[in-house]
């Protein structure tokens, strides 16, 4: 029920994507568990930031097209 800081987190982004890359890696939220810290905006918000160092294709793959390629989605 506190409130985090993006500099709390954005650690955590970093280390996932070392680990995995963005072709392994898929934008999801905890909605609704993240309203206890939190709203749905500051989560999209805190993963632009994290992810605003990538270029385009990379972003493109953890916004969705991983989802499309693993879940077969048109």
């Amino acid at each position: 029920g506190g409130r985090w800081r993006a500099e709390e987190l954005l650690p955590f982004f970093d280390a996932a994507l070392e680990a995995f890359g963005p072709q392994r890696l898929m934008f999801g939220s905890d909605w609704p568990v993240c309203l206890l810290a939190g709203d749905y905006r500051q989560v999209v918000q805190l993963c632009e930031r994290a992810l605003s160092t990538l270029g385009a294709a990379e972003q493109a793959a953890i916004w969705g097209d991983t989802a499309r390629r693993i879940y077969g989605l048109t």
